[in-house]
């Protein structure tokens, strides 16, 4: 079987968007709270084989000005078609502490080595939630 994308897989694949990516955002939001999230670095989604994969690296902001930054990798793996379609895994793990600026460059390096002509979309919060804004009273 090729290894390109299966091009009879219904929707689009879209970096952030759609039923996997929402089970993604449902899973961060518990592990990080939304209102804490300073940036999401979306990876393109792979679709093959009847199951699409999608990676974010998510950056919590730091407690005290100047402090690093936290970063998240989640990931997902979502059955698209078949018996079991709709059945998904997530996976949301702690993988560094860092400056902003070294972030970048590591984020750009992964894009590079796995070959993806698209680098990561950097994206606020509310790509996935509706408002990152904690209520207060």
């Amino acid at each position: 079987m090729a290894a390109g994308p299966d091009s009879r897989l219904p929707g689009p694949l879209t970096p952030g968007q759609g039923p996997g990516w929402a089970k993604l955002a449902e899973a961060v939001a518990a592990c990080v709270p939304p209102a804490e999230i300073d940036t999401i670095y979306l990876f393109r989604p792979l679709k093959r084989e009847g199951r699409e994969w999608g990676t974010a690296v998510v950056t919590r902001r730091p407690t005290e000005p100047g402090g690093r930054l936290r970063v998240y990798t989640a990931r997902y793996m979502l059955i698209v078609r078949g018996k079991e379609r709709g059945q998904s895994k997530t996976e949301v793990a702690e993988t560094a502490l860092t400056p902003a600026e070294v972030l970048e460059r590591v984020v750009q390096a992964t894009a590079d080595r796995t070959g993806d002509p698209e680098p990561p979309i950097a994206a606020g919060p509310s790509v996935w939630y509706e408002s990152s804004e904690e209520v207060t009273g």
